[in-house]
């Protein structure tokens, strides 16, 4: 056995497609070696599935989580120089001149046992502040969207890395063979286009990446049988094609081929298996309520619960992307809009997992690439915030996580993770403890050094776990 997962990359690569959980049962018996180098964590996994909630464009720390009286005190003054320093002005405010700070239009009130303080915007939220772990310390030192966003995702802002859904699925495979192991679902305002790196398995095999879900129309694009071709004459076109690209593979030694074998063999399980999954007219008229969901639609809330009927029946990373969340210019418009959207339906999924006993075993993830500037952008009635790396929120909830916590702080303007700072890589393996994975030891060799989600650096955060 090697010591670590695809050191042999064509040895490990030839048992896909030999199961129905493909090369992650073989990559997790490989990181299981005495080596100590194991996927696992010395304490056994609280978390299965991941549904990581992804509010692409940046939610805005100091108006959502992270309430600062200083900066209501302060309101239109310029900022402090002390904040700036080692900041250029262009990773501030895109406006000319000093920029000035700008308190929070919204009132914050703290709720639940334990008096987490959480904006008027989420009213639904605070229902269940007492489910989450807040983490108001999260940095990073990528400015714009979309190298910020494959930050977030694969612990590098070069494009060609794993996600983390990727990641999971060599790591821990599926628990469905009929469906894929990492699925994604998009929702809100197009401000800027969704691009196909953020669910990529980078140098993975492509078996790994996300499989996008369409909120209209087939689920999967291509997925349908064509009219007048039963599933049996499917089959046989199909075991025809696995013989010839067999065939190939024997001459080639290509492992993309059994990579694409093994595809073919999903899609035509999922040709039974997606249309009930996706059907949502099959819930209560309670449980749509829950999330304000509507079946037919294209909605934040539809793909919330869908979510949950997919880590139901054994997906292991379902991630959500609301788009819309860049409010540079209408931040008192566009905020409470994207908030409306997405606020019934996050809790209505927590209180369902909840209530159907699934919350233990599925890891939430909410937040953005960064947060919102504390200084104006703009003026008079269209101000908004700009991008703002440097301190901001993420929350966590479900499996392993403390219930019911706040951890770490900025500085009194929401400017600097301050207090008990988090890293992009402590917040992955963190999660990835969460599921029993060592971040340490879930690696790929690719071109001559071992790649991992959290490069050379991460660690878990103790005070985020139960």
């Amino acid at each position: 056995m090697t010591t670590h997962p695809l050191a042999e990359a064509w040895t490990r690569r030839h048992f896909l497609g030999r199961s129905a959980q493909g090369i992650g049962t073989a990559a997790l018996a490989s990181l299981l070696s005495p080596r100590g180098a194991g996927a696992r964590s010395q304490s056994l996994p609280r978390a299965k599935h991941v549904i990581a909630l992804f509010m692409s464009g940046g939610p805005s720390h100091v108006d959502l989580f992270d309430p600062k009286p200083e900066l209501a005190r302060r309101d239109g003054q310029p900022i402090p120089d002390e904040l700036t320093k080692g900041v250029h002005f262009a990773q501030i405010s895109r406006q000319s001149g000093k920029p000035k700070l700008k308190a929070s239009p919204y009132h914050f009130q703290k709720h639940g046992q334990s008096g987490i303080p959480v904006s008027e915007l989420l009213p639904h939220t605070a229902e269940i502040i007492d489910e989450i772990a807040v983490v108001r310390s999260l940095h990073s030192h990528v400015f714009n969207h979309d190298p910020a966003v494959t930050y977030l995702n694969t612990g590098h802002e070069r494009v060609g890395r794993p996600t983390m859904g990727s990641w999971l699925s060599y790591g821990l495979g599926s628990e469905n063979e009929d469906l894929p192991a990492f699925v994604v679902l998009t929702s809100g305002v197009k401000l800027q286009p969704l691009l196909d790196n953020y669910w990529s398995s980078g140098f993975l095999p492509t078996q790994h990446q996300g499989v996008e879900f369409r909120p209209a129309g087939d689920p999967v694009l291509h997925l349908r049988r064509p009219p007048g071709i039963s599933k049996a004459r499917r089959r046989t076109e199909l075991d025809l094609i696995r013989w010839m690209n067999a065939r190939h593979h024997r001459d080639f030694a290509d492992p993309e081929i059994l990579t694409r074998i093994q595809q073919y063999e999903l899609a035509f399980r999922m040709q039974a298996s997606v249309p009930e999954l996706t059907d949502l007219s099959q819930e209560t008229n309670e449980t749509l309520a829950l999330y304000g969901a509507r079946p037919g639609e294209r909605s934040y809330a539809n793909n919330c619960l869908l979510a949950r009927r997919l880590v139901e029946r054994g997906v292991r990373f379902v991630q959500l992307y609301d788009m819309g969340w860049d409010a540079h210019e209408s931040l008192v418009k566009d905020l409470p809009r994207q908030c409306r959207a997405i606020d019934r339906a996050t809790a209505g999924l927590i209180k369902d997992l909840k209530r159907r006993g699934l919350l233990e075993e599925t890891l939430i993830l909410w937040g953005g690439e960064f947060g919102r500037t504390p200084v104006v952008e703009g003026a008079g009635r269209l101000w908004g915030r700009d991008h703002h790396p440097h301190g901001f929120t993420m929350w966590m909830a479900g499996g392993g996580i403390r219930r019911g916590t706040v951890y770490g702080a900025t500085d009194p303007f929401g400017f600097h993770a301050e207090e008990n700072p988090v890293a992009v890589h402590d917040f992955h393996a963190t999660a990835l403890h969460c599921l029993g994975v060592d971040h340490e030891a879930l690696t790929y060799r690719f071109q001559g050094r071992d790649f991992r989600l959290t490069d050379v650096a991460g660690k878990v955060v103790p005070e985020l776990l139960r």
